[in-house]
């Protein structure tokens, strides 16, 4: 995947909107060379896709250093995902968060600064002095810089904690390292939040998340076969390519419409039982309330799985199965 900074600031562009929204103690910078240098800067790096508990370890470790030292939190963190620039032919990799989703979580997470770096060829061509030097030192300037315990950077991965220490003693800043131990307690990461999710374990995924796994999508025309079993649906298109669509099924959610929230069904699948259905959708029925969703973006947080994907007789068979579906949304989400 190739990556021009034209399209990195279009990208940024597509999330401004989100960024007022977000918590205003965020400030968000497009690219290093756009950030403003604060006193003392705490600074960690990484994807953090996903922000989950683990990443969350690390969030709360600067938080307490710049109580502790006066600075400022700051978290640079990369756009697109390394990995698909360095295996764009690679399509298995799924996001559990958007730009903006992730946006949000981090400013929750109580980060001041979000620094989101164009990731490019180049980019991944840099030393891990450059890497270091240019990006981190010049860009940024930290007073300290906190890593997992199996964080590397500069190119192949070629640095790693001992040789930031060393570079942390040349150029100025102090270097921490936060322990495998206190990671792993939790026993939760990226790859097993999708896995759990790709399989509708939907407790285990939000558990891991420490919040509610998030769709956000654009309602569009459907076919309104749902209005006419009582069932109206908002067709989602999801707002982003490489988001991870949870397994085939109904399920609990919460929708937020113009600020405010509705309990509602959420469907995902090829809808076996309506011929030709053919293509994956997302569709959702809002509890007790009809209205135009066309052209409205929709939050939404999955709450609880009611169960799979099955193909009916007929209409009728699956409208009694979706009047029982409701009744147990509302028993859960109750």
């Amino acid at each position: 995947m190739f990556i021009s900074i034209l399209d990195f600031y279009a990208v940024c562009s597509s999330i401004f909107a989100h960024t007022l929204r977000t918590q205003e103690h965020l400030k968000t910078y497009f690219g290093v060379s756009s950030f403003k240098g604060v006193g003392k800067p705490i600074l960690t790096t990484g994807t953090f896709d996903g922000v989950h508990i683990g990443h969350r370890h690390i969030i709360n470790r600067i938080k307490q250093l710049t109580d502790e030292i006066g600075g400022e939190t700051v978290l640079l963190t990369f756009e697109p995902h390394p990995r698909m620039v360095l295996f764009p032919d690679d399509h298995d990799l799924k996001l559990l968060n958007t730009p903006a989703e992730k946006q949000e979580q981090l400013a929750k997470a109580g980060i001041e600064h979000l620094v989101i770096h164009p990731f490019t060829r180049e980019f991944s061509k840099k030393s891990a002095m450059e890497y270091v030097r240019e990006l981190l030192v010049d860009g940024i300037a930290p007073y300290r810089i906190v890593v997992g315990y199996d964080h590397h950077f500069g190119k192949n991965r070629e640095g790693d904690f001992s040789l930031l220490q060393e570079y942390g003693e040349m150029l100025g800043f102090g270097v921490e390292e936060i322990p495998a131990q206190m990671i792993d307690e939790v026993n939760v990461s990226s790859t097993k939040i999708r896995k759990a999710l790709e399989k509708g374990d939907l407790a285990t995924a939000n558990s891991y998340l420490g919040y509610n796994y998030p769709l956000t999508g654009i309602v569009i025309e459907g076919d309104r076969l749902g209005r006419t079993i009582g069932f109206p649906t908002a067709n989602l298109a999801i707002s982003h390519p490489h988001k991870l669509i949870p397994a085939k099924g109904v399920y609990a959610v919460r929708v937020e419409i113009d600020k405010k929230w509705y309990n509602a069904m959420l469907n995902i699948g090829n809808r076996p039982t309506v011929k030709d259905a053919g293509e994956l959708r997302i569709e959702v029925h809002i509890l007790n309330i009809e209205m135009n969703l066309y052209g409205k973006e929709l939050k939404i947080e999955m709450l609880d799985w009611i169960r799979g994907e099955k193909r009916f007789e007929n209409l009728d068979k699956l409208t009694e199965q979706l009047e029982l579906d409701r009744k147990e949304v509302i028993r859960r989400i109750s």
